[in-house]
This record gives C-alpha cells, structure tokens and sequence, in this order.
C-alpha cells in the first residue's frame, strides 16, 4: 500500500472544523491549538474511525497532539481499567506525553498513571488500583507491572507505539512484543515513528491491521526551518571550536549533543566553571536530578544543555535556537531527531544546527545529505585558527582556559559571553 503523503495541511485542518467534542474543542483553545499540523490533520480523523495508523513524521510535528485527542475523544472517564496505553522509548517522553494528556483533557476528570523506571513503584502501583484510563510508560515497566499483575489491559481499546524506531533501537523489541500478547486482539494499534527502518516495517505488519498510512514531509530537517552547517574539525580541537562557536553565535537555548555520557559529563564540567546556565543529560543521572534538570531547561533557567541520544528525543522545548552536534551521530537517523529540537522559536527566525566532522568522518557526512536531499553549508568562524589540520598543536588544559575563560556577569543573562 502506497503511504499518503502530505506536504502541506489541507486548507481545512482547523481543529474547529474536526468532528470533536465541545470539551476538546474548549481544551485545545485553552492550549493555544488553532490550527492542526500536517500529521495532526492526517492522523486525528483517521483515528477518530478507529483505523489503525502507521505513521512517519519527524521530529516537532505535532505528533503527541495526533494521538492524544482521539484517545480522549474515545475514552469511557469513569472506566477503572485502562482503555489507552501509550508507550515511549524514555522517561522523559513518557512524561512529556502525560503532560499534552492533562492539558487537553481540560476539564474531564481524566485519571492517568505515567509508568516509568527510575520511579518509585508502589506509587505507580496505587495510582493503577485506584482506577485509570490511560497508562503512558516505558516498555520495560509496563512489562514489570503486567509481570506483578498489577497492572490489567484486558479493557484496553487503543495502543500508540510512540517514537517507535527509538524504542527498537534501544532494545525493547522483546517487552514490546510480550505486551502486545496481553492486550485485546480487537484494538486499535497507532505508531508513529520518524522514520521506518525494516524493523518498525516487521513490526507493523504483525500488528497492525489494514493501517491508514501517512508520510509527513513538510517539517523535515532539509527544509527552511533549520539552517544547517557543517565544520571540519580535529577531536583534539573540538573543545575549542565549540566555545569559539558560542561565543560567535551567542544562542538563546541550545542543546549539545554528545555520543557517549562520559563525553556529556567532560563538557559539563568544563562549561560549569564559568557558566551558571548550564546542565547535562543522560541516563546515568539519577531520574530526580533529570526532572529538575529537564524543568529548568523549559524554564529558560538552563541555557545549554548537553544531552546524548538516549534522552535527546524526550526534549520539546519551544525557543531552542541551536543545536550542536559535538559528535556526528553514528547513526544517520539520530541527525533528523537532534535538528528536529531546533527552529521552534516564536519569531520567524529560523533555528541553526552545527555538525562537528573529522576528516574521517566524511563519508558520515555524505550520508547524512542523502537522508536530508540536501547539503549542508560549510560553516568557518572569523578567525585566523585553522580546526581541521593534523599539525595544529593542542592546547594544554591551562592554555585552553586561559584563553576561553568565560567570566560569569552579575545579571542572569551569561550568554551575553556567548
């Protein structure tokens, strides 16, 4: 079956103009939703018929919304068993799920429970005997909790695999799986993904049937929204390329992606001696200190944040600026999701992204203008320090902070340095 594809929204996608209920009409106005997205506008009235939906779009196109309004619209407010369970691939999108849950359900009394690791379970536990609706979790602790029978999806009516390349590449293949054998063989079964790799392709064919499918093209990374750049750069001088690069740009928000945590964890605490605005981000934290760390980010209060991959997709901030690839992701699929944070800022200014390539890494590069159908601009900085050649001296630790100390001001501003 060929996909749908849409380029753009259709001239009706008005949330208005949609067969939904008064309250979820009230509720999106509430939000500030007027008009839909092109995967909102594909996916909500196919949904609403009960299809099931296999769905490809990228990265901040709206996708949470697509699912999450007819999941309301369908759903009996005083069940006590679960008629909607949605899974993610990491807390933080988990959460970030609950919340587009609560504030659309405006003022139906929707009972929720988000299941995640790194939580305490009981809690998790009490919330589902005391009757929920809708289950937003992980998969491996949805998987715990059916393991304990706590948790009963013989009620379920609709299942969202959310971000589900991620939730494959990361290993949750088997749990997904194993759920999918404890639910209804009458559900509706919706996954959205931002890209379709054969294995999500397996997957849909065991599970779902006769899908309505949509191809989002319209925000992807190749177009206007994201200016994107590439610099060539030796690891030895990665360092001083990005501080250069800061300095330089000066962004507003940014997040600076990292391959591995040990690297996160070395550039944290490097920025952190000069600069109060900064967090880092990985699965190694303790999930308090992700909260906190993930609520400053929204607030403003974190101004750069350095992330990797595992929680990159839990982040949708609006007034992200820039987006920095301190490491070329290995995959090529992991560029569009890091773009994807950028260029949702409120003006029309479009956001930027930064990809740090060695020489050796070429051909990555290359990859990943195929994937875009685009190419990236060579980006070179004003001064008169060349990157990118094997004979440039590194700097010792104390000639690098001599020369990029990054002093922090009195006000609350210290990207004014940047």
């Amino acid at each position: 079956m060929q996909p749908e594809t849409l380029a753009t929204p259709p001239v009706t996608a008005l949330f208005q103009d949609m067969d939904l209920s008064d309250e979820t009409k009230q509720a999106l106005i509430a939000a500030g939703y007027a008009s839909a997205t092109p995967v909102q506008a594909s996916v909500i009235p196919a949904a609403l018929e009960r299809h099931d939906i296999l769905g490809q779009a990228p990265t901040g196109t709206g996708k949470t919304a697509s699912f999450v309004v007819p999941i309301l619209e369908d759903i009996d407010f005083n069940a006590t068993l679960p008629e909607a369970l949605v899974m993610c691939p990491t807390r933080e999108l988990s959460e970030q799920v609950a919340t587009e849950f609560e504030k659309l359900s405006g003022s139906e009394p929707l009972r929720m429970v988000v299941l995640v690791g790194g939580k305490p379970l009981h809690p998790q536990i009490n919330k589902i005997k005391a009757g929920v609706q809708v289950v937003v979790g992980t998969p491996g602790r949805v998987l715990d909790l059916l393991r304990r029978r706590e948790l009963k999806l013989t009620n379920l009516r609709t299942i969202v695999l959310d971000e589900a390349d991620r939730m494959l590449d990361i290993g949750f293949r088997p749990d997904i799986e194993r759920i999918m054998k404890s639910v209804p063989d009458e559900k509706q079964v919706i996954l959205l993904s931002a890209t379709i790799p054969d294995e999500v392709e397996v997957l849909s064919r065991k599970y779902l049937k006769n899908p309505k499918r949509f191809t989002i093209i319209s925000d992807r990374p190749s177009g206007s929204s994201v200016k994107q750049h590439y610099t060539t750069v030796d690891e030895r001088n990665k360092l001083r390329l990005l501080v250069d690069l800061l300095k330089k740009e000066k962004p507003r928000q940014a997040i600076c992606f990292c391959r591995t945590k040990r690297r996160a964890d070395e550039l944290f605490a490097k920025f952190s001696k000069y600069l109060k605005h900064v967090g880092a981000l990985h699965g190694d934290l303790p999930q308090t200190k992700r909260d906190r760390i993930m609520q400053e980010f929204r607030k403003g209060q974190v101004r750069l944040l350095i992330a990797t991959d595992v929680v990159g997709r839990g982040i949708d901030v609006s007034g992200i600026s820039h987006i920095i690839n301190y490491d070329i992701p290995e995959d090529r699929e992991d560029y569009i999701h890091r773009v994807g944070r950028a260029g949702r800022l409120s003006s029309n200014e479009p956001g930027r992204a930064f990809t740090f390539v060695t020489k050796e890494q070429g051909y990555m590069l290359t990859n990943i203008e195929k994937l875009v159908n685009n190419m990236l601009y060579e980006y070179k900085l004003d001064n008169n320090f060349v990157y990118y050649t094997p004979d440039t001296p590194r700097m010792s630790v104390e000639e690098f902070e001599a020369v990029h100390e990054l002093p922090v001001p009195d006000d609350d501003d210290d990207f004014g340095v940047f």
